[in-house]
């Protein structure tokens, strides 16, 4: 399975060039964290800011102070941009949606300066 993902994602990215695979297979780790977290069934539906959360949890267990120039330099600058890459795998079929989902559930959740700032690391370090 993990290389039909892969395979996928090459192809998702040979058409859409702006966000790089570690993107797509960190979106899906997100999930997979959030799931794991909540104990959700496989196959539960999660909901935009129900991913973001896990996602935003994730990626500071993961990468610490480097979160945001991380996930910059896998194109992704925004909770818009999370969105933009899931619609681009459920467009792929590597995720599915309800009819209620939109790509604009995921459109400013949360501002990636505010929860990955690097001060918010050398502030939580002080105490």
């Amino acid at each position: 399975m993990e290389s039909d993902f892969l395979s996928t994602v090459k192809k998702i990215v040979i058409q859409d060039r702006r966000f790089q695979e570690e993107a797509y297979t960190f979106v899906m780790e997100g999930l997979y964290f959030y799931t794991e977290k909540h104990k959700l069934k496989t196959g539960q539906h999660v909901t935009g800011a129900q991913l973001l959360d896990g996602i935003r949890e994730y990626a500071l267990l993961s990468f610490g102070p480097m979160t945001k120039f991380t996930l910059n330099s896998w194109g992704i600058k925004n909770t818009k941009d999370v969105g933009l890459i899931v619609y681009n795998m459920i467009d792929a079929g590597l995720m599915g949606k309800t009819d209620s989902d939109s790509v604009e559930d995921f459109f400013d959740v949360y501002d990636f300066d505010d929860v990955f700032s690097e001060t918010r690391f050398s502030e939580d370090s002080e105490e």
